[in-house]
C-alpha cells in the first residue's frame, strides 16, 4: 500500500493522540484516533481509563457529520462488547468511508475481526502505516497478549562503577533528585512495581507514583500501580509502611506451613499474599509474571537489589534496562547491579542502547537485550 503524505501526517497525530493515555489505558491499549475529510481535522481522542471511551469514540464525539470521512487509528477498532460498545460498529454506523489501521490488534476477541467487519459492511481498510511506532507504543499489551507475559522493565541507579549500595546496603541516594522526580514517570506507566524483600525491609519504600497528572501534562487520574514484595520466607512486617499507601499490595511468598501461618497478620493488614511454587529456593519468577498477566498488568517496573533484579536478568524475563548513572565512585567494596552467574567473557548478555540522555547530573541509558546477539 502506498500512503499519501496526508495519511502519514494524520497517522502520526493519531500516534501523538495515543500517547496522551500512556498513563491512564491500562489494562486498555494507549491508542490515538483522527478523523479527517478534505484533508482537514474534523475529530480526534485517545483511549480514557478503563471503563470510559475508546479513542474512535472521542473521536467522533467531536463530529457533527462524519459520513464519507477518513479514520486514523492506531490500533484496529475493537469489535467485541466488553465495558465499552464494538469501536468497529461505531465508525460502520457514522458512515465513514476509509479506515486506516497502524496495526492488527493481538487481542483474540479482537485480531483480525474487527477489520473484516469493517471490510463487510463496505469501508475500505487500509492496515500497516507506522506499524513499529503503533506497536512501540503499546509494547505491554501486545507481549501480554501474544506471550501472556508483561512487558519486564528493570530498573536500575548506580555509580559510574557499577554499585548500587554500600556494603551495608545503605544506597540512599545514589543519583540526583531529578532522576528520582524521572523514575516516578516508569512507575506511572506501569502497572506494577516488583521489589524484594530485601529492599523492603532496609529501606521501607512506600513505592508509590509521587507524580501528578498536571506534571505529566495529562487530563485523567493516575491510578497507584499494585505493589509487589518478593518474599520467599514472609519476613515482611504488617507495618511495612507501604501497606499504610493508597492502592494494593500483593505479597508473593512460597507455599510453605511457616509462611500460612505468618499470612494472617499481613492479610489482616491489607496485603494479598499469593502462595507460588518454588524455583529452587525462590519464588518462580516465571509464574509470579504468568500470574500479573492474569492480572491485566501490561507492565511491570522491578525495582530492586542485586538478587531480585539478577534473577529476572538470569532467566530471560527482561524486556527493557533503564539505568541511571550517578557520576560517583562508591569503591570495589559497594554492591554490584547484578547477581549473574556468568563466569566467561562469551557468555555475556549483549544489551542494544536504545536512548541515552542526561537527567540532571545523571545519565540515563535505556536498553533492551540483543536477541540477535
Amino acid at each position: 500500500m502506498n500512503f499519501s503524505t496526508h495519511d502519514r501526517k494524520m497517522m502520526a497525530r493519531a500516534l501523538v493522540m495515543a500517547a496522551k493515555g500512556r498513563f491512564t489505558a491500562a489494562p486498555n491499549p494507549a491508542v490515538g484516533c483522527v478523523i479527517s475529510i478534505d484533508e482537514n481535522i474534523i475529530g480526534e481522542g485517545y483511549t480514557r481509563p478503563a471503563g470510559e471511551n475508546h479513542a474512535e469514540i472521542e473521536a467522533l464525539n467531536m463530529v457533527q457529520d462524519p459520513v464519507g470521512s477518513c479514520v486514523y487509528v492506531t490500533l484496529e477498532p475493537c469489535s467485541h462488547e466488553g465495558r465499552t460498545g464494538p469501536c468497529a460498529q461505531a465508525l460502520i454506523d457514522a458512515g465513514v468511508a476509509r479506515v486506516v489501521i497502524a496495526c492488527e490488534d493481538p487481542n483474540p476477541q479482537v485480531c483480525g475481526q474487527g477489520i473484516q467487519l469493517l471490510k463487510d459492511a463496505g469501508i475500505e481498510v487500509d492496515c500497516g502505516l507506522l506499524e513499529d511506532q503503533a506497536r512501540d507504543l503499546n509494547q505491554g499489551f501486545i507481549k501480554r497478549h501474544e506471550q501472556g507475559l508483561p512487558w519486564v522493565l528493570v530498573k536500575m541507579a548506580a555509580s559510574m562503577d557499577g554499585r548500587t549500595a554500600m556494603a551495608s546496603g545503605q544506597s540512599q541516594w545514589v543519583t540526583t533528585p531529578a532522576s528520582r522526580h524521572d523514575v516516578q514517570k516508569l512507575r506511572a506507566k506501569s502497572c506494577a512495581i516488583i521489589t524484594g524483600i530485601g529492599t523492603q525491609l532496609m529501606d521501607d519504600p512506600s513505592l508509590t507514583v509521587r507524580i501528578t497528572s498536571e506534571q505529566l501534562g495529562i487530563d485523567d487520574v493516575l491510578q497507584q500501580p499494585l505493589r509487589v514484595v518478593v518474599d520467599s520466607q514472609l519476613q515482611m512486617s504488617a507495618t511495612a509502611r507501604m501497606l499504610l499507601q493508597p492502592g494494593k499490595t500483593l505479597i508473593a511468598t512460597l507455599d510453605g506451613k511457616s509462611q500460612r501461618e505468618k499470612s494472617g497478620a499481613l492479610i489482616a493488614a491489607g496485603a494479598e499474599v499469593v502462595f507460588f511454587p518454588a524455583h529452587g529456593k525462590h519464588v518462580d519468577l516465571h509464574a509470579l509474571l504468568r500470574d500479573l498477566a492474569d492480572r491485566q498488568c501490561n507492565s511491570v517496573m522491578v525495582e530492586a537489589g542485586a538478587g531480585l533484579a539478577g534473577g529476572f536478568i538470569a532467566e530471560g524475563l527482561l524486556d527493557e534496562l533503564v539505568c541511571y548513572w550517578a557520576p560517583k565512585l562508591f569503591g570495589s567494596e559497594a554492591r554490584p547491579m547484578f547477581n549473574l552467574p556468568i563466569n566467561t567473557i562469551d557468555a555475556h548478555l549483549a544489551l542494544s542502547i536504545q536512548d541515552v540522555r542526561q537527567i540532571g547530573e545523571d545519565l540515563r541509558i535505556t536498553m533492551y537485550p540483543d536477541k540477535d546477539y
